[in-house]
């Protein structure tokens, strides 16, 4: 397995290129893309002249292919509101449905992650674009009255690889930005992609409410001619690192590292939750107050705002990280999340729609402001052990360097694991409503693990103790 890694280079290397102080690339510039050879974004005269602006270019076309990817990912979030009583379905086999392109595209997010470093940032975002053709294809041909269950398990479960695409733009615009802005611009970059989970939502809504229920295949055509728009910028506005080097080392090593795994526990708890609920919420509405959403247009009217919101957030998590710090964010932000998830434990029992859609959605702004502190966390981990071991007499090149690599290896291994946190949470919801009328048993459940995850913070990155990290 491969990992993006390095995108300095060794003094000879760096001797061997043909780009200028002021040029970023030898076949690229700010305006024309192509193959970089030269990327120095810690060079501040380097990012002022010209890195900022292919840096911007690279992110703007990775949000549009990322959040297209989102929404193929959580396509059956909205397409189990289409499937009535004429598709024998329970709310048990919808809530596997779900579950499914969450499983995948969440097995799908390291093998992406490090097919940038093997392929090239651009190249890579093309092909993945491209492929996002298939599983919208297949449900536009399979969804009618008549389909096999397993058929449309298979179909579902092909849409993760929407899933995947978030790792790959993930690790391609790390590489493209310095220390400094990493919080924002990962922020931006998935804030972007998320928002194709209320997205697909209202393109969902707006077909229940003009063509009807019996048309689910237009949801998932309408994205074909998109994916093909992804695609296509991609191919033209976008760079490949060249600097960027493959290393079969650094996955090996940060799954040695005990604070990759405390990383992904919290992602399982910001991001987990966050796409989690969103595959989740209209089933949820559905199936706990039947008797007010007695049709999917009346559950898709609201399913699109909590994770609307918790997109539109993730980027201010990212701000509020590089301000604050990432760990007292995520603290401070599991905790408000057990108080959201208190809310809606309390409006369940009380039955009252009002209450719980308020702490539904604090819990979907919550988590997105969770998804930005907890990534901005990663690249800080590995940079405060580089000065660690600069201090213990390593070459702060080389220092710099692995921190680079371990920080986009882990950045692939965190969000496979988090992305598993959404399939917990449909298989919460799938056992709580089974066993009774209601979600509370999952809700307790989302309780304890915000619990322990505040607990997990405050114990690794800000209990005060002799050799804490204090920037992280």
């Amino acid at each position: 397995m491969t990992s993006v890694v390095d995108t300095e280079g060794t003094a000879e290397e760096v001797a061997g290129r043909t780009g200028t102080p002021d040029s970023p690339s030898a076949s690229g510039s700010a305006d024309r893309p192509g193959a970089i050879t030269d990327w120095r974004p810690e060079d501040e005269a380097f990012w002022e002249r010209t890195g900022a602006r292919v840096a911007r270019r690279n992110l703007v076309f990775s949000v549009l292919s990322e959040h297209i990817g989102f929404s193929v990912w959580s396509l059956w979030s909205v397409l189990v509101l289409f499937l009535g009583p004429e598709y024998h379905i329970d709310p048990a086999g919808k809530f596997t449905l779900t579950a499914v392109p969450t499983a995948l595209g969440a097995a799908l997010r390291l093998p992406y992650t490090f097919a940038v470093a093997r392929f090239g940032g651009r190249n890579w975002t093309v092909f993945s674009a491209l492929l996002l053709l298939v599983p919208t294809v297949l449900a536009g041909v399979v969804l009618q009255p008549g389909v096999s269950y397993g058929t449309l398990l298979a179909v579902a479960c092909v849409a993760g690889v929407g899933g995947g695409n978030f790792a790959s733009s993930m690790a391609n615009i790390n590489a493209f930005y310095p220390q400094r802005l990493k919080g924002w611009a990962l922020g931006v970059n998935a804030g972007g992609g998320n928002l194709g989970v209320p997205v697909v939502q209202l393109v969902g809504l707006l077909v229940l409410a003009t063509a009807g229920a019996v048309h689910p295949r237009l949801v998932p055509l309408v994205y074909l001619p998109l994916i093909v728009l992804a695609a296509l910028g991609a191919a033209l506005r976008m760079d490949n690192l060249t600097s960027l080097r493959n290393d079969r080392r650094a996955l090996r090593e940060v799954a040695t590292e005990p604070h990759s795994w405390v990383m992904s526990a919290l992602y399982v708890g910001t991001f987990g939750s966050f796409i989690g609920f969103g595959f989740a919420f209209g089933q949820v509405l559905q199936v706990q107050f039947h008797d007010q959403f007695d049709t999917p247009v009346k559950a898709a009217y609201l399913t699109f705002l909590g994770p609307l919101l918790g997109s539109l957030v993730r980027p201010f998590g990212g701000r509020m990280a590089d301000r604050w710090s990432g760990a007292r964010v995520t603290l401070w932000t599991f905790a408000a999340m057990a108080v959201g998830t208190g809310v809606v434990l309390v409006a369940s029992h009380q039955k009252s729609l009002p209450l719980f859609l308020t702490g539904f959605v604090a819990l979907f702004v919550l988590s997105g402001v969770g998804n930005g502190s907890t990534y901005k966390m990663i690249p800080a981990i590995f940079q405060a052990k580089a000065r660690i071991a600069v201090a213990a007499g390593t070459d702060p090149e080389t220092a710099e360097r692995d921190a680079r690599r371990r920080a986009s290896a882990l950045i692939g291994l965190a969000g496979a694991v988090g992305a598993f946190g959404g399939v917990l949470v449909n298989i919460a919801f799938r056992q709580a409503f089974l066993a009774g009328a209601s979600g509370d048993a999952a809700y307790w459940a989302f309780l304890v693990a915000y619990a322990v995850c505040f607990t997990l913070t405050w114990a690794v990155y800000l209990r005060p103790r002799e050799g804490r990290m204090t920037t992280i």
